[in-house]
């Protein structure tokens, strides 16, 4: 493993020693996939879905040779095709391309199903992709579990951004996926996504066919004290000091969303200033600010002026809770509840604000200090 130069990762999964924390989100995700347990993982954009993902596999992996297990990332699927695609090429991915015996012994398993082997252009690797016909979808996923179950494995299956198949066209993908999961025995799911609502809608009405198939898990920010003393050793091995009122004004101002932190502390490592003082926070996370502007001034002229009054006086609050209430109606003069009421659902459904039980505050932490500081 080659070691990174930036310990602050922004983007994928190396190993522990650059993954912060979430010790007991761990156990009790790998605890719930060994005992047969399926997990809906739910939280907002950015707080470490996927790498906390990423680290329950490498600890399964690491303590059990006899375990398979697939990531497969749905968020731009738009059929159900495409979901089968993208397990497909999950799966058969893992398998050792390196003998050509290999590419028969798939092509003879998976009748529906065309495997191509290619090199990597970049690392001159082999990687095996299938070609599905949309037609054979439903059949190739049977073939695809079939597999799974037959492997003598213990194998386990993360859809990231499950909510995508609420876009699908076709129709009653939910009782199709649950009447196959249902019969697995050596498979179990983490169903992992962003949009709370609708995984709650999926897996806790009993009207919809996931109804209590699994274990809600609600995956939060990380406790402050267990990110600083993550985040102090890794500035100390790089010859930096971050005093903790320091740290504690970033976490703070940045509702310790995770992405956000780590993208300030990736900065402020860069930096090599010997001693991170609040002012030198102050100026990084403007400078950041500054960067995005363009995309803030896109954000802010895809909605009504109404509703664009309405997000900064949530970014001016940080959060609040009576976004109907008289005093916050008064306070940033947004006229009647029922235009507040309409223009709190629109910004929800855009993800420009974050809904969390209703208490509202704007989803791009950064989006948010740059509407407080009279931008835009």
């Amino acid at each position: 493993m080659k070691k990174p130069i930036n310990p602050f990762l922004l983007t994928g999964y190396i190993s522990p020693e650059y993954f912060c924390d979430r010790t007991e989100e761990t156990r009790k995700l790998v605890s719930a996939l060994r005992n047969g347990r399926n997990v809906t993982l739910v939280s907002p954009r950015r707080m470490g879905k996927t790498g906390l993902i990423h680290h329950a596999f490498h600890q399964l992996l690491h303590s059990d040779d006899n375990v398979s297990c697939y990531y497969v990332d749905l968020y731009q699927t738009d059929s159900f095709a495409s979901l089968v695609r993208q397990l497909a090429n999950a799966v058969l991915g893992t398998l050792d391309t390196r003998e050509t015996k290999v590419l028969k012994t798939v092509a003879a398993f998976f009748k529906s199903l065309r495997p191509t082997l290619s090199l990597d252009p970049m690392t001159g690797e082999p990687s095996l992709s299938v070609d599905l016909q949309p037609q054979m979808a439903e059949h190739s996923l049977a073939e695809i579990f079939q597999y799974m179950e037959q492997s003598g494995r213990q194998c386990y299956i993360a859809f990231d951004e499950f909510q995508s198949i609420e876009s699908y066209g076709e129709k009653n993908i939910e009782a199709l996926l649950r009447s196959y999961i249902q019969r697995l025995t050596s498979v179990h799911f983490i169903f992992s996504g962003s949009q709370r609502h609708l995984l709650e809608e999926m897996f806790a009405s009993a009207a919809r066919p996931f109804y209590q198939s699994t274990q809600m898990m609600p995956l939060k920010e990380i406790v402050e004290d267990s990110y600083y003393a993550f985040a102090e050793d890794k500035f100390k091995e790089h010859g930096q000091q971050l005093p903790p009122d320091t740290f504690h004004v970033v976490y703070t101002l940045l509702h310790g969303h995770t992405w956000y932190v780590q993208m300030v502390l990736n900065r402020l490592y860069e930096s090599d200033e010997k001693v991170i003082t609040p002012s030198i926070t102050s100026q990084t996370i403007e400078e950041i600010t500054l960067e995005n502007e363009a995309t803030y001034q896109t954000f802010l002229r895809l909605i009504t002026p109404q509703q664009g009054q309405l997000l900064r006086a949530i970014a001016c609050e940080g959060t609040i809770k009576e976004v109907l209430g008289k005093n916050f109606l008064m306070k940033y003069q947004l006229g009647a509840s029922s235009t507040v009421r309409s223009a709190i659902k629109t910004l929800v459904g855009k993800e420009l604000v974050l809904d969390q039980n209703n208490t509202y505050e704007v989803y791009d932490r950064f989006f948010g200090i740059w509407l407080k500081n009279g931008k835009g």
